[in-house]
């Protein structure tokens, strides 16, 4: 069988993702319905196109899938996200009409988990901190840190708030380093799949009063705003450094604001809130603050893994195969 295929996403994840190669793969898979891919479903064209469209492949910039244009569409058996989160791109009603829905939120993950092994390494010798000290102060010679005994990734103690899909990464990730514990805290996880991951799960406030060093991976809920406040700051060690690669609203900035301006705290964030911060916001000057413009997801080349991803789980649907990242309507609850 070769489905009816339609892309569905901005121009520039388009390019991006689906170069000669990938464009290649599509046409000996599948029939294109389009040969452009579809920003937004409001054009008679674009209505015609998801008529007759069997899958979806989407992306960023993809528009979010209505009840309404989902009546649009009475050949779809199936939506491919060649991206992460579909949380903002599908309801429940895709489910109720059985369409199977799959994404590459596991293969996002990888550059992630990286991205945040790096940072906890980094963090772990306070780099950040005594490079910023460097340009103010001058050059720092090696005897001036040499008797530190807080320089070190041996040892640590290493806090991981979530055990989602680059949670579970972070932690297997961290059995490179020589840590005394890992720590982890998540509801949903399983306490046999923390301790099988290399991890201890525990409550969230031992959580923060161990950690040296705490990576957050926990989506970004109702329940979870602000879930590192004041009082959850104050239980962290003095010298702690939080690491944020998941979602600015996880912390509460003005309060993070002041526990690194006293210099008892320090932070790598790849995600803040608003995003990106107000020039002349505070955080944006401290020596012991990182903070990077969301880059620790899918980038340049890594981008092209997610859609080698998508058009394998086409092949998949095309052959009769379940998708070997399936997303149920149930993981629409606690999903990033």
């Amino acid at each position: 069988m070769r489905p009816r295929t339609l892309l569905v996403m901005d121009h520039e994840a388009a390019s991006s993702q689906f170069g000669p190669s990938e464009q290649e793969r599509l046409q000996e898979l599948a029939d294109l319905v389009s040969a452009e891919p579809i920003t937004a479903f409001d054009s008679p064209g674009a209505r015609s196109a998801l008529a007759a469209a069997d899958v979806l492949i989407t992306s960023w910039g993809a528009p979010t899938l209505t009840a309404e244009h989902l009546q649009a569409a009475p050949q779809l058996r199936a939506i491919i996200h060649a991206a992460g989160s579909v949380r903002d791109l599908l309801g429940h009603h895709v489910w109720q009409r059985g369409i199977a829905v799959s994404a590459a939120a596991d293969i996002n993950a990888v550059p992630v988990a990286e991205f945040t092994l790096a940072a906890v390494i980094m963090a772990g010798k306070q780099a950040w901190t005594l490079s910023s000290r460097a340009r103010i102060e001058g050059p720092l010679a090696w005897p001036d840190i040499r008797g530190r005994e807080d320089l070190s990734n041996y040892g640590r103690v290493v806090g991981v708030l979530g055990f989602s899909r680059i949670g579970r990464r972070v932690v297997e990730m961290l059995g490179l380093l020589q840590t005394s514990a890992v720590l982890v805290t998540d509801p949903f996880a399983d306490p046999h799949a923390v301790a099988a991951a290399g991890a201890e799960l525990v409550p969230l406030p031992e959580l923060l009063s161990r950690s040296d060093i705490l990576t957050l991976h926990a989506p970004a809920l109702e329940n979870t705003r602000h879930i590192i406040g004041a009082p959850e700051l104050a239980l962290m060690p003095d010298s702690a450094t939080l690491i944020n690669t998941a979602r600015g609203t996880l912390v509460d900035h003005e309060a993070l604001t002041r526990e690194c301006a006293a210099g008892r705290l320090h932070a790598v964030l790849d995600v803040t809130d608003p995003e990106p911060l107000p020039t002349g916001h505070p955080l944006l000057s401290l020596p012991n603050v990182m903070i990077t413009p969301h880059l620790a997801g899918s980038l340049g080349s890594e981008v092209r893994r997610m859609s080698a991803h998508a058009i394998t789980e086409l092949e998949r649907f095309a052959l009769g195969k379940d998708f070997l990242t399936p997303v149920t309507a149930a993981e629409l609850e606690w999903i990033a």
